[in-house]
């Protein structure tokens, strides 16, 4: 059982997905999520679901068997990896992995119609979750991932402010507004749609201030609704720009210990192509970093500096 066991876990996680059967795995199973995220997007025309119902149920059918056994079979095989493994209840602790929860989101819905009595609308726009397994196979998204993980705290500060000037906005336009516009300015929690459309520079246009005053206050509000909305936009541009960099920089550390022989041999040379590829680096940028690190290499043995070209000495 535990030889099986490992098989499996070879064929679902073990890295590099360069082996051919891996690579028939990924490719099959990002093309079922594609599959589904195009038959759910389909299902919402009536007339297209009406005509082809019976294979939008089979495809369903098949989607669910055989993400529930890739689920499954995760979770059973997650104990060879040493990132679980340390843990009491290593199958536990993967269950409540962002990934795993979005592989259980994924199947939920299937399961959900067949307890309980709800909503089948509700639950076929659900299951355009799915679209998020494609995360599993994509460095992109999984960058993306870690730089919302890694500036979670500078997020949360920005949403809160967001939050308080939300709240102080909807106030001040209730207290200027509430009097001529008791239908849209009624209340605070009235107010906040107004507040939220200004804010975040959307403006609707459905509700608007017509008291000077209101309309002083508002557009102090949109002034300062740019810059709010400007704020996460910098924190997630910054991160990912400081992500970029520790990749490359990630990247040229090994090739300089690669060359500390003054040659890559093929060894070395499939280990880096595994690390660009969980880097997510094109080959472009790979080879870049190749001639700049050779380019500090020739610079050092020469003793020349390699940025300005002067001698150290």
């Amino acid at each position: 059982m535990s030889r099986l066991r490992k098989m499996v876990y070879k064929r679902l996680e073990a890295e590099p997905r360069t082996d051919p059967i891996n690579r028939a795995i990924d490719i099959c199973l990002v093309s079922l999520i594609t599959i589904n995220v195009v038959a759910v997007v389909l299902e919402t025309v009536s007339s297209i679901e009406a005509q082809y119902h019976g294979l939008f149920v089979v495809i369903e059918f098949i989607s669910v068997a055989v993400f529930s056994l890739e689920y499954l079979a995760r979770v059973w095989v997650c104990v060879e990896d040493e990132e679980f493994a340390q843990y009491r209840f290593p199958r536990l602790r993967y269950m409540t992995t962002p990934i795993a929860l979005i592989d259980l989101a994924a199947i939920l819905p299937f399961y959900l119609s067949m307890l309980f009595s709800v909503d089948l609308r509700f639950l076929r726009v659900l299951r355009l979750l799915r679209i998020l397994k494609l995360t599993r196979y994509s460095s992109a998204m999984s960058m993306l991932l870690d730089v919302l993980r890694e500036e979670a705290n500078s997020f949360f500060a920005a949403i809160f402010i967001l939050m308080m000037l939300l709240i102080l906005a909807a106030s001040g336009a209730y207290l200027a507004e509430h009097q001529m516009q008791p239908e849209s300015f009624g209340s605070i929690p009235h107010a906040m749609w107004w507040a939220v459309a200004t804010l975040t520079t959307v403006g609707y246009g459905d509700v608007t201030p017509i008291t000077p005053m209101g309309r002083i206050f508002g557009s102090l509000v949109a002034i300062v609704g740019i810059g709010m909305a400007a704020l996460p936009a910098g924190i997630l541009a910054s991160g990912l720009a400081d992500r970029l960099r520790r990749t490359r920089e990630e990247l040229a550390q090994k090739f300089r210990t690669a060359l500390e022989d003054g040659v890559i041999d093929a060894d070395e040379e499939a280990e880096l192509e595994q690390l660009r590829r969980q880097l997510g680096l094109s080959h472009k940028v790979a080879d870049e970093v190749l001639k700049a690190v050779q380019k500090e290499a020739r610079a050092h043995d020469r003793d020349i500096c390699p940025h300005c070209g002067k001698s150290l000495h």
